[in-house]
């Protein structure tokens, strides 16, 4: 029996038959390939990796080739303000994104693939504790108390990077105003609120620029609570479930609920043939029978609630609310949201203290070097920070470790002021590069430094290594490993690969401090700025 998604696409099919059998007689006579398939390239968040093995279906439904490019909330809007030159169509987790980005008006037949609630996720005996579990009227200003009293910490994505982030720390406001209407720059300027959103956010212990890869530093780590999609959340509980390990009770703040609403969107390039390519690819997620296997990986795919036949994933007992009436928050305009987004990353969040361990080795001598000194412009330098939402904040501590087989130099600005910024950049440019790779000493005196000169408590820490060789010095992994250990802490060390680097070598430290190995070697200036998101 023909399914009914080949039934909608035979059309296409029949249409196509005839050009195909033209074309090949063309490639017998030429010596072309029949296996090229028209692509889609599509500007996604991350979130909609889980969605992979449906759109995988989708190519062979539709004989369609869909290319999935994953950026940040913050850089797809930016792509898409650019004219998103390359790609064919866009996908973030909320519709804000495209209405922040689509200045050039290019985006057309937007619609809503699936909904997802941005919730709290707090292990299941905490919960009880906090008697917040089996309750539908946790409020906000509930989670802040139970942080001032020192009984929750939670992680959650970074508000400037990625959407879940971002949607939280709104909803937050909203609910610390206890407001209905549109958020106002007036609001933003209430005395109250901003030592309550101080307060509050001081209760992040690991930060993330992405919600999916938050998902695993969950499920890797030890920590109370954390921030995140509904869909995302009841992927954790089904892993935590299959480990045995405490799952977590879903908690929906009815005063500062928001919602991602995935909309997938054309970018109009005026290609009348790539168009119909997109809106049969949208068809086909929008027909029943994908939205409800969409529904099975835990989204919801309208505001009416979940079929009787996905209960079963939408789980009561993990604190699932099917039957909730969800009313999101209303959005701000564009210009209310950036300022905003700008009071989080300069005023709100806790303090970063980054350790950046820099690579100058003699392999890094000339393109290398040029690469990795434009790359640290774009975090030390605030005129190009502000531009992607990654400038430093009140209390931020910035540290950079030059290294080689040794430590070359160590630079300490405790205050990070748009000045004593770019001084450090134009110290860290003059370095020279000499000798030879030791990433393990770097990384060692990066963690000494955190944990003997600052109480890593008060910030969100990080070291960030940069190395495009591999590590021949005088200490290797072990090394580290045992003063990591010995120290107890949650410190990670994210990596960023370039040039000739060892990856198991990075991957190593990254799976020992929970954190992550970025790919510098096609864009190193993107790595560092996505990496730095992560804190």
């Amino acid at each position: 029996m023909i399914s009914e998604k080949k039934k909608r696409i035979g059309g296409m099919a029949a249409a196509l038959a005839a050009g195909i059998l033209t074309a090949g007689a063309f490639c017998f006579l030429s010596g072309c390939s029949l296996a090229e398939k028209p692509t889609l390239r599509i500007l996604s968040g991350s979130e909609n990796q889980e969605l992979e093995e449906i759109l995988k279906e989708c190519e062979e439904e539709t004989g369609v080739n869909i290319e999935m490019v994953y950026k940040g909330s913050v850089d797809i809007m930016q792509e898409l303000q650019r004219g998103a030159e390359g790609y064919d169509a866009v996908w973030p987790a909320s519709s804000i994104w495209i209405s922040m980005g689509d200045t050039h008006h290019l985006v057309k037949h937007a619609q809503s693939v699936s909904i997802t609630p941005v919730v709290f996720g707090i292990r299941q005996s905490l919960a009880e504790e906090l008697g917040f579990a089996g309750r539908e009227d946790v409020s906000v200003k509930d989670i802040l108390s139970a942080i001032e009293e020192g009984k929750l910490s939670f992680c959650m994505t970074s508000a400037t990077q990625s959407i879940t982030g971002a949607s939280a720390y709104i909803g937050f406001l909203y609910a610390l105003l206890d407001k209905q209407e549109a958020l106002t720059s007036e609001d933003l300027e209430n005395e109250p609120l901003r030592e309550q959103i101080t307060e509050l956010l001081s209760g992040i212990d690991r930060s993330s620029g992405s919600s999916d890869w938050l998902k695993d530093m969950f499920l890797n780590g030890s920590y109370d609570a954390m921030v995140n999609y509904e869909c995302l959340m009841i992927s954790a509980n089904q892993e935590l479930e299959r480990q045995g390990r405490e799952i977590l009770q879903v908690i929906y703040p009815y005063d500062g609920l928001s919602i991602a609403d995935s909309p997938l969107g054309y970018v109009d390039h005026k290609d009348a043939e790539k168009e119909d390519i997109f809106l049969e690819v949208q068809e086909y997620l929008m027909s029943d029978e994908v939205q409800n296997q969409i529904q099975r990986t835990g989204r919801r795919t309208g505001y009416e609630g979940v079929s009787d036949a996905n209960q079963d994933v939408f789980r009561k007992d993990w604190g699932i609310d099917t039957e909730r009436i969800l009313s999101p928050i209303p959005m701000p305009d564009s210009q209310v949201l950036m300022e905003a987004l700008n009071l989080y990353q300069t005023s709100f969040k806790k303090p970063s203290l980054t350790v950046y361990c820099l690579d100058f080795s003699g392999s890094m001598i000339g393109e290398g070097n040029r690469q990795l000194v434009e790359a640290m412009q774009q975090i030390l330098d605030q005129d190009y920070a502000r531009q992607n939402l990654l400038q430093a904040n009140q209390g931020e501590v910035n540290v950079v470790i030059t290294f080689s087989d040794e430590i070359n130099n160590i630079y300490v600005v405790n205050d990070s002021t748009d000045e004593n910024l770019l001084e450090l950049y134009e110290t860290v440019a003059s370095e020279d590069c000499t000798g030879g790779t030791d990433i393990y000493d770097a990384a060692l005196t990066g963690l000494q430094m955190i944990e003997e000169d600052y109480d890593a408590s008060q910030y969100t820490p990080a070291i960030i290594l940069m190395t495009d060789g591999r590590s021949n010095g005088g200490m290797d992994y072990s090394d580290f490993a045992e003063a990591y250990q010995d120290y107890g802490s949650d410190i990670p060390v994210f990596s960023i690969m370039f040039g000739d680097a060892r990856e198991d070598q990075l991957e190593e430290l990254a799976n020992l401090t929970n954190a992550r190995v970025f790919d510098g070697r096609e864009d190193l200036i993107g790595a560092f700025r996505s990496v730095k998101g992560y804190n």
